[in-house]
């Protein structure tokens, strides 16, 4: 029953960390349980106990440490060129880590959105010329 329920709450199973040299043969060690992985379950906990320990700190210490972060040191703005070449030097960079569509796979998906756009397009005017036809016959 344990293991069902924890199947079902995303627990590991009903079973601890410790628990691993019981069924498996392996000795109940450190090296056993940080092998195998502990769900989601434990992630979210110790989320919500960082958390609630940044709560007990108090909202002041973590609103001036996340203003402090985000603010930039004091220095000069940088000329508006060198700003400009450094921004096209990161596009550049950026763009060498798109990967591109060989020819086929570039021809096939041109042919994909044609013809979804067809499809798309048939639909809609049978749509708009059934409806201006039933406004036509109701309204006369």
């Amino acid at each position: 029953m344990s293991e069902e329920r924890g199947r079902r709450d995303g627990d590991t199973g009903g079973f601890a960390p410790g628990d691993a040299g019981t069924e498996t043969g392996a000795t109940p060690d450190a090296s056993s349980s940080a092998a195998r992985p502990s769900g989601k379950r434990a992630v979210r906990r110790s989320g919500a106990q960082a958390s609630s320990s940044a709560d007990a700190e108090g909202p002041r210490t973590r609103r001036s440490a996340v203003e402090a972060a985000d603010r930039p040191a004091q220095q000069k703005p940088e000329n508006i060129f060198k700003r400009l070449r450094r921004f096209l030097r990161e596009v550049i960079a950026e763009l060498r880590k798109v990967i591109w569509p060989n020819r086929k796979q570039l021809t096939t998906y041109s042919i994909v959105v044609v013809v979804f756009v067809a499809v798309m397009t048939a639909l809609i005017f049978g749509l708009d010329l059934a409806f201006g036809q039933g406004v036509n016959w109701l309204f006369g």
